[in-house]
């Protein structure tokens, strides 16, 4: 695709299973070069990572030599993979099903990437539920909101 020009910027965002509290600080920055991997491998570019113990952002600027979903099926699938390999915790580590994406253009990738940053300072404040029906909200996405977050029954 020499001739493909293309900037696509997507924030992702996606939750540990049930929300769990389970991206210890003892391995969270081997995760983040972990998934930093896979989105290298893959031909994009990574632009922020970072999250709380029950949730992730990564913004990405994506090829368009692989869709969305593709992505987001190796980084979770070879993510936990390698958590439960890796043998971090006494739980078996599982991502919840789904993933918000939200598109930006250039001009809002630096805010972008500085509300990733301080991820820790927005939390303070916010709950992920909040902060994920916000977003879901300011992108006019319609949702289902008995399917927005499973709870552990």
């Amino acid at each position: 695709m020499a001739n493909t020009y293309t900037q696509i910027h997507l924030q992702f965002v996606f939750a540990v299973k049930y929300r769990n509290g389970l991206i210890h600080s003892s391995f969270k920055q081997e995760l983040y070069q972990y998934i930093s991997g896979i989105i290298k491998a893959n031909n994009h570019k990574l632009l922020a990572i970072n999250g709380m113990s029950d949730h992730l952002h990564i913004l990405v600027g994506m090829r368009p030599s692989q869709s969305v979903s593709d992505l987001m099926q190796d980084i979770k699938a070879n993510s936990s993979k390698w958590i439960n390999e890796k043998k971090f915790l006494k739980v078996k580590f599982e991502w919840q099903e789904g993933y918000g994406a939200f598109s930006y253009s250039k001009s809002h990738v630096q805010n972008v990437i500085h509300y990733i940053q301080n991820q820790e300072e927005k939390h303070k404040v916010k709950s992920f539920n909040e902060e994920y029906l916000d977003f879901l909200n300011a992108f006019e996405i319609d949702y289902d909101e008995r399917y927005v977050f499973k709870d552990l029954i």
